[in-house]
């Protein structure tokens, strides 16, 4: 239990160190992607390391070999010295008569060369050569605890082969335990009577390895110390040029959000002061054209409610009389009568247009005001639809709604939500080219909408962005038999935004068109995905996504039940809609998000002055 215990604790602790491991990667993550200036610092001193060690590895390689060859150097030149003193002395020695006598002097001598004071020891070796046939025999004899069993092979078979030049190398001794490098100078030595001899002088290179491991640390304190010197002036210049980027950027902000007044501090003539000088001129010019167009618009602002409300009397006295004229056409000649129903025909078509320029000029003015109340979002369907089922049957259009059982219940304007309904009912029923037109309704739980599906000639690419424009047409060839003003559609979409709602466009050639209006369920909440497709090919595709998936279902558990309680797609309904509904995508379903549609042209135009 008690290994249980304290594996189980090792693990959470390597959770818990992997996990802050994971927090920090993120911050430094984040801070490489928000910070220039630590992106600068980053990249001069990863620079900087780089460059240090490939200095610092070829200086430390320099200066390292050079103390070797001045070591080499130095111990030839000694060694050569002592070789040829020691030669001197066995010529010149008289205690050759026995082996013992002899290798007393060799071990004497051998002494004599070696050095133990200060850091520059030195140890001296004899060793007899292979090919010696002499039966005097002396050693090997050595100075120290460094001796034969370090002389390299190589080394002993250079000076054998060729006795009469010095031979050195550097190789690897033990030395009481430290290991360390050594220079190995060997000669012969004709030891009289007992033969050729090798005579090896070694030293050790304890200088030289305290001298290189004190250069390696200054060069490894030395570049550590630079590279953060760098980094703080990398830092400082960073400052210096992105300081003022940074207060640009915080200028530039304001000025976007409205504050035509900010500007930046410009001193100096330097690049950066240039910049400054030029977004304060830039901004200056572009506040006197934001002036000028405001002015302008509150011109026509003024201009389009000064002239609508002042051509409110003549066109009520002039619809007095046109009145009075177009009940007496009967008593009229038939051109005069004819004309008498084209006046009142364009009278109608004069105060509508009037209507809806009164309507803009509010918008426009800030004026409009909504009068919310909880309603039942299916009346005002069923109103708008009643209110056009003679010119429907008069074109030869089937209205076909599709409504939840369930009432949809939001806080709307009723008067404003109808006027949007009947105009797209409306445009619906002129382009459908007689062809049935599609009033559907569904709702989740933030929002409530209301799709006007025709299978007209439908719209062309990029026509989706400029339906809510004021006064335009799609064909402009094409006669308004409805009496259109061209400004239906722009009150649609001001009325959608005033209740926080969304105006949405769909139109491909020979598929038609489909217009969304997505409303809050609440005045103050926010829509997070409307209920029902913009795009009538995505609401297909999903459905038969769906059938798919049910048919799968059912043939893997080998009966119905499983695939869901309703007959659509869509959950619980008797047709292929997203939940509780009679109809085509009408009910409580999920929402669709506006990415999930295909072929999908969202607009939400910007109101033009």
């Amino acid at each position: 239990m008690s290994e249980r215990t304290g594996a189980g604790r090792l693990g959470g602790q390597v959770s818990e160190v992997g996990a802050g491991l994971r927090r920090a990667w993120r911050r430094t993550l984040h801070l490489w992607r928000s910070s220039l200036g630590f992106r600068v610092v980053v990249v001069t001193m990863l620079l900087g390391v780089l460059v240090l060690t490939a200095v610092g590895t070829y200086l430390y390689g320099s200066i390292a070999q050079g103390l070797v060859d001045s070591r080499q150097r130095i111990a030839a030149e000694d060694s050569l010295r002592d070789a040829t003193d020691a030669q001197k002395r066995f010529d010149a020695t008289d205690q050759t008569d026995t082996q013992a006598k002899l290798t007393q002097f060799a071990t004497t001598l051998i002494n004599t060369y070696r050095r133990d004071a200060g850091n520059e020891p030195r140890y001296v070796v004899l060793t007899r050569f292979e090919d010696n046939t002499s039966p005097v025999i002396v050693g090997p004899l050595e100075s120290g605890s460094v001796g034969v069993r370090f002389i390299p092979e190589e080394l002993r078979t250079q000076v054998e082969s060729q006795p009469d030049r010095q031979h050195l190398q550097v190789s690897t001794i033990d030395e009481g335990g430290d290991t360390l490098s050594a220079v190995i100078v060997g000669q012969r030595i004709d030891a009289g009577v007992a033969g050729d001899y090798g005579l090896y002088f070694i030293y050790p290179m304890h200088r030289e390895r305290e001298t290189i491991s004190f250069i390696g640390q200054t060069f490894l304190l030395g570049g550590a110390a630079l590279i953060l010197l760098l980094g703080a002036i990398a830092f400082v210049v960073t400052r210096l040029v992105a300081d003022p980027v940074r207060r640009a950027a915080i200028v530039a902000e304001r000025f976007a959000d409205g504050n035509l007044d900010e500007r930046m501090q410009a001193k100096g003539e330097d690049d950066l002061a240039r910049l400054g000088t030029s977004f304060n001129g830039m901004a200056a010019s572009i506040q006197q054209q934001i002036a000028q167009l405001e002015n302008l618009s509150r011109v026509q602002q003024r201009f389009v409610s000064d002239v609508s409300h002042e051509l409110r009397t003549p066109l009520t006295t002039i619809r007095m009389a046109g009145d009075l004229i177009h009940d007496s056409r009967r008593s009229f000649e038939p051109t005069v009568a004819r004309s008498a129903e084209l006046l009142h025909h364009e009278l109608d078509r004069f105060e509508s247009l009037l209507t809806d320029l009164l309507e803009i000029s509010r918008f426009d003015a800030g004026a409009a005001v909504l009068e919310v109340e909880a309603s039942d979002l299916r009346a005002s369907v069923d109103r708008a639809v009643d209110a056009h089922r003679t010119l429907a049957a008069r074109k030869g259009t089937e209205l076909v709604v599709h409504e939840p059982d369930e009432p949809v219940i939001a806080e709307i304007d009723s008067r404003r939500i109808e006027r949007v309904l009947r105009n797209l009912v409306s445009n619906a029923i002129e382009h459908g080219e007689g062809l049935p037109v599609e009033v559907t309704i569904g709702s989740n739980d933030s929002a409530v909408a209301v799709t006007v599906r025709d299978h007209g000639v439908g719209l062309k690419p990029g026509e989706a962005a400029l339906v809510f424009t004021r006064f335009w047409r799609a064909d402009p060839a094409r006669a308004r038999t409805t009496g259109g003003t061209g400004l239906g559609l722009a009150i649609a979409l001001e009325d959608a935004r005033l209740h926080a709602g969304r105006l949405e466009a769909w139109g491909a050639l020979g598929e038609g068109s489909c217009f969304r209006l997505t409303l809050p369920r609440k005045a103050d909440a926010t829509i997070t995905s409307s209920p029902l497709p913009l795009s009538p090919l995505a609401a297909e595709a999903a459905e038969a996504a769906e059938a798919a998936e049910a048919a799968r279902a059912e043939s893997g558990a080998g009966q119905g039940s499983g695939a869901g309680r309703g007959s659509g797609p869509g959950g619980q309904g008797t047709g292929p809609g997203a939940g509780h509904g009679s109809g085509k995508g009408a009910g409580n379903g999920s929402g669709f998000a506006d990415d999930d549609t295909l072929r999908l042209r969202r607009i939400v135009p910007e109101r033009t002055p």
